[in-house]
């Protein structure tokens, strides 16, 4: 029986902060993927290898967890005063399905580089040394985010001394702006309830405070305490129980259920992506994965926080926007967990060590909006060329 060749489609496999993903240029996928829809979520699972029962896509460009579990477009931005449109999906490891309904911060970092890496900004703008402000359209989102990227004789500056916890080598420092990263609902409203804090009724749990954001992503906070964590856990701590996973996974679709996300718990299997659910705790010595001591006076609070259904090894850009805006209202649980002080910065322990990020936050006819967002990550090439899949995987 004669076998079809596979079909190579270039593609660049890059690091963005604390996370990897599969990058695409629009005009280089195959016609039928170039537009949303089954063909282009068929070509993602098959490329990062999912679904995989085994949840180790050994035949695939995908790592296994949620923070590598990641493919990319980009194009020239549609947008007026934008350079590249960016479209990111999170792929299901183990369900065939993939997630449009969220942002990726730390493929964000990514996505700024890769513009100037495939030669989707303007030559004009690009600098022969210095930063490049490469203005990129969040099409999930529909939101500006601004990259500041180095540049060094006209390429991007990949190697340089700065430190990202979670990642092992430093790199180039990319500097990220997220623009009004509030959601624009229906009401316009970032805490969709209106509350700062909710009582949030979870079965097998009962009542829990909770503040629900949407900032950066949906994100549901909880105090740690309350649900028998100190919140200086670890992956293993969370992710070898199968009955913690189960808790905090009603606590998400609870979230979800009272901002209005879904309609039904059921629809919670088809948004795995939205809301991120995480834990705040007030600030306590910690030891890392990696070994290193984080001293209460190191952080602000302690914040873990899961991504598709696992508690991440570090944290999520998009959550940390939601931290950083939680932590300048406030009155918010996020922003008690750090002392209960107005700051319009603030420093927090994730898993793998520390994470500063800014927020302004302004009160606007009695309702809390952000105004920008901004951290630090890095990003790099890890691969580029060709990713192979097998003709009619799509």
């Amino acid at each position: 029986m004669a076998f079809a060749p596979q079909i190579k489609i270039p593609a660049t496999y890059l690091r963005g902060g604390t996370s990897k993903g599969v990058f695409f240029r629009l005009q280089d996928l195959p016609v039928s993927c170039q537009v949303p829809g089954e063909a282009r979520d068929r070509l993602f699972m098959r490329v990062i290898g999912s679904p995989d029962p085994y949840a180790a896509h050994i035949d695939g460009m995908g790592g296994a967890t949620s923070s590598t579990s990641k493919c990319v477009i980009l194009s020239k931005s549609s947008q007026p005063g934008h350079d590249v449109d960016y479209l990111y999906g999170q792929v299901s490891i183990d369900k065939p399905f993939v997630d449009w309904s969220g942002n990726c911060g730390n493929l964000s970092t990514g996505a700024g580089a890769f513009a100037l890496h495939a030669g989707l900004v303007d030559p004009a703008r690009v600098p022969d040394n210095g930063i490049c402000e490469v203005r990129i359209w969040q099409a999930n989102i529909q939101k500006t985010i601004i990259a500041r990227v180095p540049v060094a004789n006209g390429q991007v500056q990949e190697i340089g001394d700065f430190e990202l916890d979670g990642v092992t080598f430093p790199a180039a420092e990319i500097v990220l702006e997220f623009l009004d990263p509030s959601d624009d609902g229906d009401d316009g409203a970032m805490f969709p309830t209106g509350n700062l804090v909710d009582e949030l009724e979870v079965p097998e749990l009962g009542t829990l405070q909770a503040t629900l954001i949407s900032a950066g992503i949906p994100t549901v906070f909880v105090n740690a305490a309350d649900i028998g964590y100190t919140g200086t856990e670890l992956r293993d701590d969370i992710n070898s129980d199968a009955a913690a996973l189960a808790k905090l996974e009603r606590i998400r679709v609870a979230g979800a259920l009272k901002m209005g996300l879904i309609k039904t718990p059921d629809e919670a299997l088809t948004r795995q992506h939205t809301p991120k659910v995480a834990f705040v705790a007030p600030p306590t010595d910690y030891t890392t994965s990696s070994g290193k001591t984080v001293t209460a006076a190191d952080i602000d609070l302690l914040v873990r926080a899961l991504s598709m259904g696992k508690l991440h090894h570090a944290m999520m850009g998009t959550a940390a926007v939601a931290i950083g805006t939680a932590a300048a209202i406030p009155g918010t649980l996020v922003n008690l967990a750090a002392g209960g002080d107005a700051r319009s910065a603030v420093r927090f322990g994730h898993p793998s060590g520390t994470l500063r990020v800014g927020a302004e936050a302004v009160q606007e006819n009695g309702q809390w909006r952000v105004t920008k967002a901004i951290m630090s990550r890095s990003a790099r090439i890890i691969m580029e060329g060709v990713v192979r899949v097998p003709d009619g995987s799509f």
